[in-house]
């Protein structure tokens, strides 16, 4: 069969989680070209392709991908890097670059083609990606910047440091072929070619621990350079390398030194030879520009009467600026940065403005949002417009800032007069929904502001929407909430002044946020963080990159790197995940066991349940939420469980003789903890709702007491709390998936849309808009108490798409899929999508008292065994086709299973 084919690529190459992904359309289907990546470090790259065809029922039989140095070679058929051949197997991700090595600098043009049981496609469109420096001594010799503070600076108390801006002019006589940039600002850049910015990103690179590494980044600067004179800008702000607040806590906060810069642009000529412009000490730079001030907490100052016009174009008189000075480089191995890099991702009108005494406004954007805010402003020079954020009001209408603790969320702008000025800052962000504004000499318009929503360049890839509006808006909530904390770390809060990396607010967090957004990039990058923070004895941290040297030994923070790891593996069959972390996970628990384990009881605990909600909304008023309440339960717990993680990963990386120790260890565990834990009763220790869920949820529990734990479960749940949840940060994980698992997901809707105390729905009856960090978020102590914070979410999101909707991954990255949406009564339509390593999954289903309506979509070289609420196969249609088509399995539980390949499918149940 001739198949034609278009392909789109998506390119995804990174370290360890390196791929380039085509999207191949079997059929003819238009695609919408992605970009591809510059400036990788991977020396095998994976790649990976969708295989998009109306036919059904499509698997992969063979391969071909040719791999060639130039784009002429390719089109050629010429594989000169590598020609795969033909493989024969039905594999289509993580499929591993074989070829000749792939040196520096190199543009690797790609494609594949496939062969499937529905016919061969033809070749891809020719696609790329480039290699970055590989080698130190790629880069040019010398680190520029200043490391001293200026007289308009205040370091001792405040942390308040004004940007760096350094320019350079070069001759570029020649003909171009192509011009690539690779840079390395710390803590944050700006780069300009001849006055303008080289691409979109925003906040860049992301943090590390810049002791351990540091990211660079690349960008194609063809377009950029002209022949003749060119001109260099750049600007560095602090962000995490000049520490915040790093007087305040010389014990607790790390710290690395003042802005520095490391930048090399590589120019091709059409006639073969190559030019470098590299930092050196022939660059000029001043500290006297417009950004007096920048603080990830505090925000930014800018004077508009200290622009230099023309500071990063030809022809500029730098002859009042400074020599630029060699610094002492980093200690961090230098790295290309193969996560997303942060860019404004959307933009918000304000919904209204309103005055208040002494000429103040206040600017509602009618979202809790994390970003910045565009002004447009006129006046007279050095009039000055103050702007102050927050995520709420108090109820005189005045901004309410306790919980920002001693962050200043403020922006300082100074107009240089004249004409209407428009200006947003360049290297602070803050989570907020409202903005004092003060100043002004005129009364502001909402056309005079926006909001620019920052988060990074991760696409969301999930969909979700039912008949219920209040599971919507929960959704909704969480989406903000989530995109919000990306920062090339997931922070966890965007406005106090802490805004860190905490592991434990992830868990099993971050395995719902997958299938909102594609953040297998982002976490693999999180996961070397983590491992690069582990000490020698194998200590792990609760924050990583440890900007905060907080390491107190506890199973459930530390444990996340496990969580997420086994996130990776299952939903993005990323086994190099699993062997990448293996040893440091493995050091870990070795660590903790040595340590702490006695008589198989992990007695070290920190946190407990963190964060357990209060029992009534007002016997927490004003009470703090920062308690620690140690639980050496939940310690041995998550001990036996991560003995099944490790059980899980040996058998994946083909480690047998771990599996074995891991499975001894995990028994003899389960058994001293049952003897220890288990009340003849049928619950464990205090009956407190996580105590049971979780060994209950682990398998801890013997299966002639399973029936009797998941009763007090139920009990706690349906009569001691009215149908609410009591759960912490580490009960609330697992919550929906136990009550679902275990027969009664009717209770898990019962939890999920309560609208009063506590819940996720009193968050949105009381006006929230993201999620809250407490469950009595609106009457706790300010002092911990943000208004955004997604780790509260558990396993809600899980729960949404595995089990309302009904996709769930029955093998690693979604091979074989289970459609088994639950029937909930009051709950009439559920829409969903999951757009997955193999392509996109849908289920959309409506249900009336005598009909069931289910269209699902299933990704080529995928299967999936549907469950299709029925009394008997005889009322199963399928309307696009013939249900005899389909592979009838059995009848259970009430649900025709049937086994399908991939395509669309409309199935109808009629009930009499």
């Amino acid at each position: 069969m001739n198949i034609k084919t278009y392909i789109s690529i998506i390119c995804i190459c990174l370290l360890p989680f390196s791929k380039v992904v085509a999207q191949i359309a079997l059929q003819h289907t238009t695609c919408e070209m992605l970009e591809n990546p510059l400036g990788i470090d991977v020396q095998k790259p994976r790649f990976a392709w969708h295989i998009i065809s109306n036919e059904r029922n499509v698997i992969q039989t063979a391969y071909q991908i040719l791999v060639a140095s130039s784009a002429e070679k390719l089109k050629a058929n010429e594989g000169d890097l590598w020609d795969s051949g033909k493989v024969n197997s039905s594999e289509s991700i993580h499929i591993t670059y074989n070829g000749k090595p792939l040196n520096s600098r190199l543009k690797a043009f790609w494609k594949v083609k496939t062969w499937t049981n529905a016919g061969q496609s033809e070749w891809s469109a020719n696609n790329y990606f480039s290699m970055g420096l590989l080698y130190y001594k790629d880069w040019p010799k010398g680190w520029i910047g200043f490391d001293r503070a200026f007289p308009w600076d205040n370091i001792k108390t405040d942390s308040r440091l004004s940007a760096r801006y350094f320019r350079k002019e070069f001759q570029s006589t020649k003909q171009i072929k192509s011009a690539t940039a690779s840079i390395i600002g710390l803590g944050l850049y700006e780069l300009f070619i001849n006055g303008k910015k080289v691409g979109e990103d925003v906040l860049s690179p992301s943090p590390t621990d810049y002791t351990k590494n540091v990211k660079y980044n690349t960008y194609d600067v063809t377009n950029y350079i002209q022949n003749g004179k060119n001109a260099i800008g750049t600007i560095l702000g602090n962000g995490r390398f000049f520490a915040m607040r790093q007087n305040e806590k010389p014990y607790k906060i790390k710290t690395f030194g003042f802005p520095k810069m490391l930048l090399n642009i590589n120019i091709v000529y059409t006639d073969g030879t190559t030019a470098n412009i590299d930092t050196d000490d022939s660059w000029k730079g001043t500290a006297d520009g417009p950004i007096r001030a920048n603080n990830e907490y505090d925000g930014e100052e800018y004077d508009a009467t200290k622009e230099a016009q023309g500071w990063n174009k030809v022809g500029f008189d730098d002859s009042k600026w400074l020599k630029a000075e060699f610094v002492q480089e980093p200690t961090g191995t230098i790295e290309a940065q193969m996560n997303e890099n942060m860019r404004v991702m959307n933009t918000l009108k304000p919904v209204s403005i309103s005055k208040l005494a002494g000429g103040r406004y206040i600017l509602d954007m009618g979202q809790n949002m994390v970003g910045w805010l565009q002004i447009k402003v006129k006046g007279t020079k050095g009039k000055q417009i103050k702007l102050r954020f927050a995520e709420s009001l108090q109820e005189n209408g005045e901004l309410f800032t306790a919980n920002l603790r001693n962050a200043k969320c403020t922006d300082l702008y100074t107009l240089k007069g004249g004409e209407t000025e428009t200006w947003e800052p360049t290297f602070a962000y803050r989570g907020f929904r409202y903005v004092e504004l003060s100043g002004y000499s005129y009364e502001p318009s909402v056309n005079d502001f926006a909001g620019k929503m920052i988060y990074d360049n991760i696409k969301t890839v999930g969909t979700f929407e039912t008949s219920d509006a209040l599971t919507n808006q929960i959704f909704k909530n969480a989406w903000w909430g989530i995109a919000g904390s990306y920062k090339g770390i997931p922070v966890d809060c965007p406005q106090r002044n802490e805004r860190m990396p905490w592991l434990g607010d992830r868990g099993a967090v971050a395995y719902g946020e997958n299938f909102v957004f594609d953040n297998g990039r982002f976490y693999a990058k999180w996961l070397q963080d983590i491992r690069n923070s582990q000490k020698e004895d194998g200590a792990i941290p609760d924050v990583a990159p440890a900007f905060w040297r907080y390491y107190s030994d506890n199973m459930t923070w530390p444990g996340a790197m496990l969580l997420v790891t086994e996130m990776l593996y299952k939903q993005t069959g990323d086994v190099a995940a699993v062997r990448d972390n293996y040893p440091a996970m493995k050091k870990w628990l070795a660590y903790m066991q040595d340590r702490y384990m006695k008589d198989y009881i992990l007695t070290k605990d920190s946190y407990g349940d963190w964060c357990m909600p209060p029992v009534t909304i007002e016997s927490g008023r004003g009470k703090s939420a920062d308690k620690k309440y140690p639980s050496e339960l939940i310690s041995t717990a998550y001990y036996y469980h991560f003995t099944q993680l490790m059980i899980q990963f040996g058998k994946a990386i083909g480690n047998e003789e771990d599996v074995k120790n891991y499975e001894l260890l995990g028994n003899q565990i389960k058994d001293a903890f049952n003897q220890k834990y288990y009340n003849k009763e049928g619950y464990y220790a205090s009956n407190a709702l996580t105590d049971n869920i979780i060994p209950l949820y682990f398998g801890m529990v013997p299966q002639s007491k399973v029936e009797t734990v998941f009763k007090s479960i139920t009990n706690t749940v349906e009569v001691t709390n009215k149908g609410h949840l009591s759960n912490g940060l580490v009960g609330i994980q697992w919550l929906m998936r136990c009550l679902n698992d275990y027969g009664r997901p009717d209770l898990a809707y019962t939890v999920a849309t309560q609208k009063t105390y506590p819940g996720w729905g009193y968050m949105v009856e009381n006006g929230a808009t993201t999620i809250w960090e407490l469950w009595n978020g609106n009457t706790a102590d300010p002092k911990m108490n943000s208004q955004n914070h997604v780790m509260m979410l558990g396993d809600l999101l899980i729960w949404y798409y595995e089990n309302l909707a009904g996709i769930k991954s029955e093998s690693a990255a979604f091979k074989k899929i289970t459609m088994k949406p639950e029937m909930i009564n009051g709950l009439n339509s559920v829409n969903a999508s999951y757009n997955s390593v193999y392509g996109l999954i849908k289920s959309s289903y409506t249900k009336t008292a005598d009909q069931f309506k289910w269209n699902v979509t299933i990704p080529a070289n995928t299967t999936a065994m549907v469950y299709i609420p029925a009394n008997n196969r005889n009322e199963v249609s399928e309307k696009i086709k013939s249900v005899k088509d389909l592979k009838f399995i059995k009848m259970e539980n009430n649900r025709a299973v049937y086994e399908i390949g991939s395509g669309d499918y409309a199935f109808v149940v009629e009930q009499k």
